[in-house]
């Protein structure tokens, strides 16, 4: 089945330049061409698009009225929309993003940039859809089986942990292998087996925010200018923000499961809800006060996003990103050791130090694995 994609502009000359410079992709695209945001809306109502490219700049209704109509309709609200922008207007790309953009484009267009991108967005409509369809089936047996759902919503978080790393090949399972570390240090600190296990399930959502960071700034392989750095730094907020942000319509489908009438659910009432947003917004907060985003310092900290902290930097050290090879294990420990007071907590370093073993050897269970070493035990 083709998936359906929706070009927007008010100028058809360009969008007779967009037809012909993708045109041999109408073998494994629909693509239809809309003049203006009326006639977009038309169309958004009339068929399921899988991905929307539109310009910003636009007389009268512009790509922001239509980005804030696509997510403010429940139909629509999760169709990825790539923006075209002008290559050095900074502030219409932080307002594109902020107004619910997926992704930014410079113009003049780039070909093979273009198809980058709507790939890319392919991808993730394809894995919100599949999230979709798990909450659907969630809702069926919400009355049947507390059990099975409560597994089911433990795998959907590790899943939802999982979402931006594909975007990155060379994320590696960071969420799941973060929470692993995270266990282990907890382990050492000898903290209660319920709050090691609410880390452990909170931690692979850490990072959840990068879902909203342009592939421009997460794949980049230079170095950052300090507006990508700004912008990706902004993934703590939008991470806590999709985490405790309370969900529409939860009061009615606690009603209609049986489960309570009038229940209003808050994310912030929920302990693994809670410390999931908490770990998200600040596990990139430094001991001495020179973290984002808010610049806490000390015990200020979450206690749960201190650990996190070191099993983050752990992992990000260790593990090959875009713009660099992995770095050595010894390397990489000697880097966390200097930082010790200054970006990392001296107690929980304590239960790091006690870890180094066993986080080595979980290390090397995941490298193994992403190279199709492991066996099967059959």
């Amino acid at each position: 089945m083709k998936n359906q994609i929706l070009f927007v502009d008010d100028e058809p000359h360009i969008l007779d330049g967009l037809k012909r410079l993708i045109s041999d992709q109408r073998k494994v695209w629909n693509m239809t061409f809309a003049v203006g945001v009326d006639a977009a809306l038309s169309k958004i109502n009339e068929c399921e698009f899988d991905v929307i490219v539109s310009d910003i700049t636009m007389p009268g209704k512009d790509g922001f009225y239509l980005l804030k109509t696509i997510r403010e309709t429940p139909k629509t609200k999760d169709i990825p929309v790539v923006i075209l922008t002008g290559l050095n207007d900074t502030e219409t790309k932080k307002r594109a993003l902020d107004s619910g953009a997926t992704d930014l484009l410079n113009k003049p267009v780039d070909r093979e940039e273009l198809l980058a991108r709507i790939r890319n967005s392919i991808r993730l409509k394809s894995y919100l859809d599949q999230i979709k369809s798990n909450n659907e089936k969630l809702e069926k047996t919400v009355k049947e089986r507390t059990k099975d759902l409560m597994k089911s919503r433990l795998d959907l978080i590790l899943r939802m942990g999982q979402i931006y790393e594909y975007r990155n090949r060379d994320m590696g399972s960071h969420g799941i292998k973060v929470a692993c570390y995270a266990r282990v240090i907890s382990e050492n600190l000898g903290l209660e087996k319920k709050l090691i296990d609410k880390i452990f399930i909170a931690t692979p959502l850490h990072d959840i925010g990068l879902i909203k960071v342009p592939d421009s700034i997460l794949l980049k392989k230079e170095i950052l200018t300090f507006e990508e750095w700004d912008l990706l730094r902004e993934h703590s907020k939008l991470g806590e923000e999709i985490i405790a942000k309370k969900i529409e319509g939860i009061s009615s489908f606690y009603s209609i499961g049986g489960l309570g009438v009038g229940y209003d659910f808050d994310p912030k009432s929920n302990p693994l809800l809670s410390m999931a947003s908490n770990i998200a917004l600040t596990h990139h907060e430094w001991w001495n006060g020179k973290g984002y985003p808010n610049g806490l310092s000390k015990k200020d900290i979450p206690f749960e996003s201190r650990i996190v902290a070191l099993a983050d930097a752990y992992d990000e050290l260790t593990s090959k990103r875009p713009y660099r090879d992995a770095i050595p294990e010894d390397v990489a420990l000697d880097k966390i050791r200097k930082s010790i007071g200054v970006q990392f907590d001296p107690e929980i370093y304590t239960g790091f130090d006690k870890s180094i073993e066993q986080l080595s050897s979980i290390r090397k269970k995941f490298l193994e694995e992403e190279k199709g070493e492991v066996k099967s035990d059959g």
